[in-house]
């Protein structure tokens, strides 16, 4: 005979206390109703609440909080098949919803809404979708609670048979083990429920929170399965994460915890979840001493009723002897009873389970919006960073048109190579060609060098207004918050192509205006009797004439004169929207590092949000 472990804690001085003297049940009952004034509640006994039943109990007004049942018994009914495919429908849709959605920036928030899409698909997974296309199997009860409550010893208890392990070291059961009567053991080993756990006899070391054992024992009443799961503030972090698992695929919920620790926050979370979800609940109250069972029982009704759970079910257990790992059989003959009256009475099963299957639906409306409305953030957020990338490479545009309008091209060498050409004679030769001597020979070698220094000067304004565009774009980013510092890592320059692209834009675009030149050039009619000019050495001076900034230099005198104003302005503007359309493919490969940047972390798209919107819709009209 072992003496059931006290949980050997003091009582912190956060807990709610309250002190009394000896007090009578009714006093209890009275209390609580003048002090919370709930509805109606059932008689608190000395040992053990009444479990509900179909007496005059039943015509008592239900709690506000807890979902109503209609009287002509619609929701204990199952679905039909047509209305249970549609159901399935909606929700494997809002599933897939769910799992296509990325959180990828590391914005506030972001890791609750993993969290909640990771809850959500394990309960459409494990629970709400097997529910809704089998509503007639086995009710699974999940025994919850506190580290070293005794949620094992009490399944071991009503199993009458050691199906999970006991002992004092903490946290004792590591792999939810779950309890059935024989003929409902294939449901829990092959059914969908909790599907994405391993299936076994006994626990072993390897399985971990990756398994599940279900093992049969016919002292379990048929129609109730028990599931012992993991302490909700184990030491262990995975264990919370698989105990709130378990809560999610249940049908119903027994709460355990100890007269020492009902106070404790843990236990109130656990409460209020339950409430939140609507799942059907009841308490069990451990270790109570017989001395002070009256002061226990009133606080805790008192904070029962204060969070409005004052009508469900409890059970008292007192501190006893446990013997083979198990409770007296008088400390759980109520509770044994009550899981009796849900296997026989299929109709109030029905009901409990369509409540929690109901209550956690309902809880879809709020969940799955804020989820939502994360996305959205995520998406905006996204949306803001590919602002600060195009308006600082519309900048750089801006930047290059401002160059070539102010004439900034016209120096260094590209100066010094103009006033070679048209100081050497090479200028006059290349337009008289029609009394070409041995002297134009000498031409194209002066033309040649001309057009490289003005393809290295236009290469030389897109890369410094490149370099420019990526230092304002990380500047940006990390202004806005450490995350878009990080994104924006190794993005401070431009790209080590951007020089030999531009290159090969910018040849490209010369050969562009000589053939302009060539095929749009037509000479005055006076000028064409007595000069023919070549066109390579033409649209040279066409492009000097572009970008000397001024109306008035020899260049532009010259084109104008051998042109006509109509056909130098009609070939002047296609030369420099094609020269800016190249530019500006150039700079838009450079912004796609950033756009791939922001693609790696997972963001999704704009209808992403949108399509779980709408599955969200499509589910309340499915229901």
């Amino acid at each position: 005979m072992n003496t059931a472990m006290d949980d050997g804690r003091q009582e912190s001085a956060g807990e709610q206390t309250l002190s009394f003297g000896v007090v009578r049940d009714e006093d209890v009952v009275d209390d609580v109703r003048e002090d919370a004034a709930p509805p109606e509640t059932s008689e608190v006994s000395d040992e053990v609440a009444e479990p509900e039943s179909d007496s005059e109990d039943d015509s008592d007004p239900p709690d506000s909080d807890t979902p109503a049942v209609p009287e002509d018994g619609v929701r204990e009914e199952a679905l039909p098949a047509e209305a249970a495919e549609a159901l399935t429908g909606a929700l494997d849709q809002l599933r897939e919803s769910i799992a296509d959605m990325r959180f990828g920036l590391d914005l506030p928030g972001v890791e609750e809404a993993r969290k909640t899409r990771a809850d959500l698909l394990a309960q459409l997974q494990d629970y709400v979708i097997p529910r809704v296309r089998t509503s007639a199997a086995p009710a699974l009860i999940v025994i919850a609670g506190s580290t070293g409550a005794g949620k094992s010893t009490l399944v071991n208890s009503l199993a009458e048979k050691n199906v999970s392990r006991t002992g004092v070291r903490r946290p004792t059961t590591g792999t939810p083990v779950l309890a059935c009567h024989p003929d409902d053991q294939p449901w829990f080993s092959g059914g969908e429920l909790l599907g994405g756990l391993q299936r076994l006899d006994k626990p072993t070391r390897e399985s971990g929170t990756d398994g599940l054992v279900v093992v049969p024992t016919e002292k379990l009443p048929q129609g109730v399965a028990l599931l012992d799961t993991p302490d909700i503030d184990s030491v262990v972090e995975e264990h919370h994460g698989i105990a709130h698992r378990m809560l999610d695929a249940a049908d119903l919920w027994i709460f355990v915890t100890t007269a020492a620790r009902y106070a404790d926050a843990p236990a109130w979370n656990l409460l209020r979840l339950a409430k939140e979800r609507g799942a059907r609940l009841a308490i069990v109250l451990s270790r109570v001493q017989p001395r002070s069972r009256e002061v226990v029982m009133k606080h805790f009704v008192r904070m029962l009723s204060e969070y409005g759970l004052g009508e469900i079910d409890r059970f008292v257990i007192h501190e006893s002897d446990v013997a083979d790992g198990r409770l007296p059989d008088n400390e759980v003959t109520d509770l044994r009873l009550w899981l009796a009256e849900l296997s026989v009475d299929e109709e109030r099963r029905a009901q409990a389970v369509q409540e929690t299957l109901s209550g956690v639906l309902n809880s879809f409306r709020t969940r799955v919006p804020a989820l939502a409305r994360h996305l959205e953030g995520q998406v905006a957020f996204r949306a803001e960073l590919r602002t600060d990338v195009e308006a600082a490479y519309m900048g750089a545009l801006a930047e290059i048109d401002q160059a070539f309008r102010a004439g900034q091209l016209l120096h260094g060498e590209v100066l010094a190579r103009w006033q070679d050409f048209a100081g050497s004679g090479d200028l006059t030769r290349s337009i008289m060609l029609r009394k070409r001597g041995k002297a134009a020979k000498q031409g194209p070698e002066r033309i040649t060098a001309f057009r490289a220094a003005l393809r290295a000067g236009i290469e030389s304004v897109i890369v410094s207004a490149a370099n420019r565009a990526a230092e304002e774009v990380v500047a940006r980013w990390r202004h806005r918050s450490e995350l878009g510092a990080t994104l924006s890592a190794g993005l401070e320059r431009p790209s080590d192509e951007l020089v030999r692209h531009a290159g090969r834009a910018i040849a490209a675009w010369q050969e562009h205006v000589t053939e302009l030149v060539r095929t749009e050039g037509v000479a005055k009619r006076t000028v064409s009797k007595v000069v023919q000019f070549d066109a390579d050495s033409l649209s040279l001076i066409f492009m000097v004439a572009m970008f000397s900034g001024t109306a008035e230099g020899v260049p532009h005198r010259l084109v104008n004169a051998l042109l006509g104003a109509e056909s130098l302005r009609g070939i002047g503007a296609k030369a420099l929207s094609d020269l800016r359309a190249r530019i500006g493919m150039l700079f838009d490969e450079e912004s796609m590092r950033y756009v791939q940047a922001l693609d790696s972390a997972g963001i999704p798209d704009e209808a992403a949000a949108t399509r779980l919107y709408q599955a969200t819709y499509n589910l309340e009209v499915a229901r």
